[in-house]
């Protein structure tokens, strides 16, 4: 099964304030806000959406084309993925744009101040599916450039690629008939419950309304697990415990991850829900989106420990 994972490519440059915000802005001097905090270094890591849904499927055993944008300073980023073994065939070179960034200072009391650099994701990825099977194919389309969410949406659909929508940031840039047009004919839609109300608020749709769009609705909601609508009804899939958490960033690219893996391995939604649950609880054990370094065997360890013994077709298939 071929997996095709559109989105963004980021570098995330992270730095430590250390001290509080509050105490150097002066409330009454708000309007003329001119501040400049000294950090303590910076760390830079590789995430953006596409990036992080394939480097938690290579942990799996696949190997899925990036359909994304990168700048004149993807080098690094590029040695990472093909230590991965991860085709690079997807993912076009913008040579006058930085790769995009997020530049995140975080203070004591875990108060964020952060600026993206969209950079090369202005820019749409165009990618050609020439040699797609349609029958041999799954597909997510996560935020990253507004074109390519809509390009692809479109051609997935005549093409008769099953595809899996997952708006996230994109939403509040989306128009209503765009979200609309892209949710309908997907294989599922995919939220966290935050996303879910900023997603019908847009639209003016209620929950029924989506399920006329849709096949499945999947909701994430953190430490409180997950549900999965489908015209069957609803099944709540509880969180995996992790041994720690300490950045739960990543959790969601995690398990969008494992659901694609288990769904094209030709599980049912439950169990590829489970191993997406699963997934996402190693991912939040490190800081950092793809810090987390993770063997099959604990994989199903874990996931014997929380949802009994997986399916034997899914072993198989690992």
């Amino acid at each position: 099964m071929r997996i095709l994972v559109s989105g963004s490519l980021a570098y995330d440059r992270i730095m430590d304030f250390p001290g509080r915000f509050q105490d150097h802005i002066l409330p009454e001097k708000i309007h003329i806000l001119n501040v400049c905090f000294m950090v303590n270094g910076l760390t830079e890591r590789f995430g953006g959406t596409a990036g992080n849904i394939a480097y938690n499927l290579a942990m799996l055993g696949e190997k899925p084309i990036i359909l994304a944008t990168c700048g004149r300073d993807f080098g690094l980023y590029q040695e990472w993925l093909t230590s991965l073994g991860l085709p690079l065939n997807g993912i076009k070179e913008i040579p006058q744009e930085f790769t995009a960034g997020a530049y995140i200072t975080t203070d004591q009391s875990d108060n964020q101040i952060t600026g993206f650099n969209p950079g090369a994701m202005k820019y749409p990825s165009q990618y050609r599916f020439d040699g797609v099977e349609p029958a041999a194919a799954l597909a997510i389309v996560a935020p990253g450039n507004l074109e390519d969410m809509l390009v692809y949406t479109r051609k997935y659909k005549s093409l008769g690629v099953r595809y899996i929508f997952d708006p996230g940031q994109s939403i509040p840039a989306l128009g209503e008939a765009e979200l609309k047009e892209m949710a309908t004919g997907s294989l599922a839609l995919i939220v966290n419950d935050y996303e879910l109300e900023m997603f019908r608020q847009k639209t003016g749709l209620t929950e029924a309304d989506l399920m006329k769009l849709t096949d499945t609705l999947i909701t994430t909601r953190g430490e409180e697990g997950s549900i999965i609508l489908t015209a069957a009804g609803k099944k709540n899939i509880p969180a995996t415990p992790a041994r720690q958490v300490l950045d739960p960033t990543g959790a969601g690219d995690a398990y969008r991850a494992g659901l694609l893996k288990g769904l094209a391995q030709g599980l049912d939604w439950t169990p590829a829900a489970c191993l997406g649950a699963v997934l996402a609880s190693f991912a939040v054990e490190q800081q950092g989106t793809q810090e987390h370094r993770v063997k099959l065997p604990e994989i199903w360890e874990r996931y014997t420990q929380n949802f009994g013994q997986p399916p034997e077709t899914a072993k198989k298939a690992l």
